[in-house]
């Protein structure tokens, strides 16, 4: 099975849970995106990685236009119901490796909590920013790891036990070398915490049985250990809690350099 059969199945399995929680989601992300990219209004943006469709749906009164492209066909039924009527939305089924525009054809581009389900992320981003204007802007946000190696490498241990499309949380480092790379300039990085109890999240992704008993006894094990993730796993009364970091980073895109020719 393929990375993205196995990423297929994991969100087609949980996808009317995704579409609940992404409809509470898309007042919060509009005022987010207003006040963190500013968009003028006459924006065409590509919302790569659309899942159920809330971050088009907080774009679409923000913009000209919102185009969302994601893997799952389940979870694009979801986002083009909640997307009836509204007609400057539409929704794609593609590969963020190989994205089906053209070059320069967005000025926004949004991808958020996407980039640990991919493979190959700098190819995807790479992607992003070949649709992506000159002078356009890219928002990404997503979990990120510790700067410490050992810490990243339990926290995404336990994430790949929860969930299968899992591949691996960036640090900060991480993603801003990847900007960086792609000749993304930083503008604006804000981060927040997110505290969430292991039951919730085990849900969000359809952890159950076997998968749910080996995340469990490895929380365990850990904080046997006195071992937190970077994530600072902790005991809650009968149950465990988290807190996540999320990072929100916008970047815009330069023009590549010109060549000169020594004389």
């Amino acid at each position: 099975m393929t990375h993205d059969d196995l990423t297929r199945a994991r969100f087609a399995a949980t996808a009317d849970r995704l579409a609940e929680l992404g409809e509470q989601r898309v007042g919060p992300l509009r005022e987010r995106l207003a006040r963190f990219a500013a968009p003028s209004g006459d924006e065409r943006a590509l919302d790569a990685g659309t899942g159920t469709g809330p971050i088009a749906l907080a774009l679409a009164p923000l913009v000209r236009e919102v185009i969302g492209v994601d893997l799952v066909p389940e979870l694009l039924a979801h986002a083009r119901h909640a997307a009836a009527g509204i007609p400057n939305v539409a929704f794609v089924e593609g590969d963020l490796t190989r994205l089906p525009f053209e070059d320069e054809s967005f000025d926004l581009v949004v991808t958020v909590r996407t980039v640990h389900h991919v493979e190959w992320p700098g190819v995807v981003l790479a992607e992003l920013v070949r649709v992506c204007r000159v002078g356009g802007r890219l928002v990404l946000a997503d979990q990120i790891a510790s700067p410490d190696p050992l810490e990243a490498l339990v926290h995404n241990r336990l994430e790949r036990l929860r969930d299968p499309s899992h591949v691996r949380v960036l640090s900060d480092q991480d993603i801003r070398a990847l900007l960086d790379v792609n000749n993304l300039a930083v503008r604006r990085v804000e981060s927040e915490r997110e505290d969430v109890s292991l039951d919730t999240y085990l849900e969000r992704a359809g952890c159950e049985g076997a998968a749910r008993e080996a995340v469990l006894a490895e929380v365990e094990h850990l904080l046997g250990r006195g071992q937190t993730a970077g994530v600072r796993l902790r005991r809650v009364g009968s149950d465990y809690g988290l807190t996540l970091s999320i990072a929100w980073y916008l970047a815009e895109k330069r023009p590549l350099p010109s060549l000169t020719t020594a004389t």
